[in-house]
C-alpha cells in the first residue's frame, strides 16, 4: 500500500455501518469513511473522490471526502458559504445555528461553519448579524 494522509482517491460506496460507509479505494482497498465525516447525500455503488485521512497501525484505511488541512478545508467552506449569498443575498444562518441547520444549508460541519464565518468576517467580506450573515 503507497498511500499518504492527504492523497486524493477514488472511492466506491459498498455499504452502511453503524460508524459510516465501507468504501473500496481506486478498486484496491477498503476503507472506512465515517459518518461524521460526511455532508452530502451518499449512496450505495456511488463514485466519489476523497482523501486519505489516516492510515493505521493495522493497515485499515480512513477517507474523508474533503481534502485535509486548514487552507483547503477553510478555501473550499468559504467559497459555499460566499456561493449562497451570492445567490440569495442573506442566510439565515448564525454562530447560534444549529449543526443541523448548517448541514442542511450548506452540507458542512458547525465547526466548519464558524471557521470560514471567523475568516470571512475578518477579511470584512461578510456582515454577521444576530440571525443572519450578509456580503458586504
Amino acid at each position: 500500500m503507497s498511500y499518504s494522509v492527504g492523497d486524493q482517491v477514488n472511492l466506491l460506496i459498498l455499504r452502511k455501518t453503524d460508524l459510516g460507509f465501507v468504501v473500496k479505494i481506486d478498486q484496491k482497498h477498503e476503507g472506512l469513511l465515517f459518518n461524521n465525516d460526511v455532508y452530502q447525500r451518499v449512496d450505495k455503488n456511488q463514485e466519489l473522490k476523497g482523501y486519505i485521512k489516516k492510515i493505521r497501525e493495522d493497515g485499515k484505511i480512513d477517507v474523508t471526502l474533503k481534502p485535509q488541512g486548514y487552507i483547503y478545508s477553510i478555501e473550499n467552506d468559504c467559497d459555499i458559504i460566499i456561493e449562497q449569498l451570492k445567490i440569495n443575498r442573506i442566510l439565515f444562518l448564525s454562530d447560534k445555528s444549529s449543526p443541523y441547520e448548517i448541514k442542511f444549508q450548506l452540507g458542512m460541519s458547525k465547526k466548519a461553519f464558524k471557521k470560514a464565518l471567523g475568516f470571512l468576517y475578518k477579511r470584512k467580506i461578510i456582515k454577521i448579524n444576530k440571525d443572519q450573515i450578509e456580503l458586504i
